[in-house]
């Protein structure tokens, strides 16, 4: 791997090849199984995750058990990234909801990539913006919104992340997200096939009509895919001149 010509991953995409090769030599490219733990709350942090497709969940978990999804990291996020702060535990517990493929490095080396590259630390800067509109209108949509629209903003969140209507998400996953009971999950799950927002509801998979889903979400989707999109298109063209070798 010696360029970022068609690397899947936004952030990598985007740097500089002279900043893209201090990262190749220890990029590996792994699987991301359904349903498979990238990691867990309190473990090390011993890799940076570029996912190139595919979702994850990022999953706060509670001292009685129950959990909460904060954010939901794709092609244009990575999991692990604040290890350049030094040695950290994970802050949440990281779940596969589709299936993928993502680039892995190991954290030490990618904390010396990011201390000898302008560019790298910029395209981290980003990633932090990101996130934060994701958790600032996701703390925003649980205290304001019903749990139907809040349920129908994380089923369009994973589609962005898919390239097609088909979710493979079980009722299970979808009340670890919402923090609800699965009894609750049942009777929104009803209440959006009555409304057509979901076509079919086969075991472990959710057939969605996005335009309709759409209408019942709150605004709270709409608002955080405008303002991510914001911060790449704005600052991403201002890593290129920032590369090492500028």
């Amino acid at each position: 791997m010696t360029n970022a010509g068609g690397i899947g991953n936004r952030l990598l995409a985007t740097l500089p090849p002279e900043d893209f090769d201090l990262l190749a030599p220890g990029l590996e490219t792994v699987a991301l199984d359904q349903d498979a733990i990238v990691s867990r709350a309190g473990e090390q942090i011993d890799h940076v995750l570029f996912p190139e497709s595919g979702a994850i969940s990022l999953m706060l978990d509670m001292a009685n058990g129950q959990t909460v999804a904060t954010a939901v990291v794709g092609r244009e996020e990575a999991i692990g990234i604040l290890s350049v702060l030094g040695p950290l535990p994970s802050p949440n517990t990281a779940i596969v909801r589709a299936a993928g493929a993502a680039l892995r490095i190991p954290a030490a080396r990618f904390r010396i990539a990011f201390d000898r590259s302008p560019a790298i630390r910029h395209a981290v800067q980003i990633y932090i913006r990101a996130m934060m509109v994701q958790f600032q209108h996701g703390v925003a949509c649980n205290a304001l919104h019903p749990v139907e629209a809040r349920m129908a903003r994380w089923l369009l969140h994973l589609r962005d992340h898919v390239d097609h209507d088909v979710l493979p998400l079980t009722q299970e996953a979808l009340s670890q997200i919402l923090g609800v009971r699965r009894t609750t999950v049942t009777l929104l799950m009803r209440n959006l096939r009555a409304s057509g927002a979901i076509r079919s509801d086969r075991r472990g998979q959710i057939e969605i009509d996005r335009s309709r889903l759409t209408a019942v979400a709150c605004e709270c989707h709409r608002n955080t895919r405008r303002e991510i999109e914001e911060i790449f298109s704005l600052d991403m063209p201002s890593i290129s001149r920032l590369g090492s070798g500028g």
